[in-house]
């Protein structure tokens, strides 16, 4: 199975002081110094938001009211989260390395979530998440829970969010939950993974989401 990307830092706090360091130390100038620190606060502005935006998300995912509280809340800031704030183009050109890569990266997330739901098939991306949170589960009973509501929103024949699995992955799953290990949706993952490599991901990569966030953030360098 692919290595959970959840799992990995992002050593914000760290990086953003290391920039500011450089900054400092390359320049003399108090404007120069000023415009630096500007461009580092408003790099962290872009980080945290697209976290909190991907917490936002899990707590969704992970509830099964209808009307969970933080769904308008997602649909406002994908609307009006600026993914090119913050983000250079080195960052962003690193996406197109592989959906691992993107993934790893929180504006990444938004940004093909948001190409998804675009093609109305953002079960996917949120059926791996799910998968992703699973794995790291420790409670016995949370589990049994988590993996009910898995498969009652994304697994069963008439989920809401049904994914593309066959009829027997889908009886693997309807078996395995009665008795769930951390493992037991690892293989459907890896098939809603890979349609995602092979499928949406390089339709992504020619998309009009990634192809002018790629143009705004030429355009803001050209500006400054």
């Amino acid at each position: 199975m692919k290595q959970s990307l959840l799992n990995q830092p992002l050593h914000t706090n760290q990086t953003d002081m290391l920039e500011l360091m450089l900054c400092q130390s390359s320049s003399t100038k108090e404007k120069d110094i000023n415009d630096c620190r500007t461009k580092v606060a408003e790099k962290k502005k872009a980080k945290d938001l697209a976290k909190d935006l991907k917490n936002r998300l899990f707590s969704i995912l992970l509830n099964s009211e209808p009307h969970h509280p933080a769904i308008s809340f997602l649909s406002n800031m994908t609307g009006n989260l600026d993914l090119s704030m913050g983000l250079t183009l080195e960052e962003a050109t690193q996406w197109s390395k592989s959906l691992e890569v993107l993934l790893t990266d929180p504006r990444g997330l938004a940004a093909f979530r948001a190409f998804l739901k675009s093609e109305f098939s953002e079960e996917n991306i949120d059926f791996w998440l799910v998968c992703e949170d699973y794995k790291k589960t420790k409670s016995t009973d949370k589990l049994s829970s988590k993996a009910q509501h898995i498969f009652r929103e994304f697994i069963r024949s008439d989920a809401p969010k049904q994914v593309n699995i066959d009829g027997n992955m889908r009886d693997l799953l309807s078996r395995s939950i009665l008795l769930p290990t951390n493992g037991c949706f690892e293989g459907a993952q890896r098939i809603i993974f890979g349609l995602m490599e092979k499928d949406s991901y390089p339709r992504f990569l020619k998309s009009d989401v990634y192809v002018n966030l790629i143009n705004k953030i030429q355009a803001n360098n050209s500006h400054r």
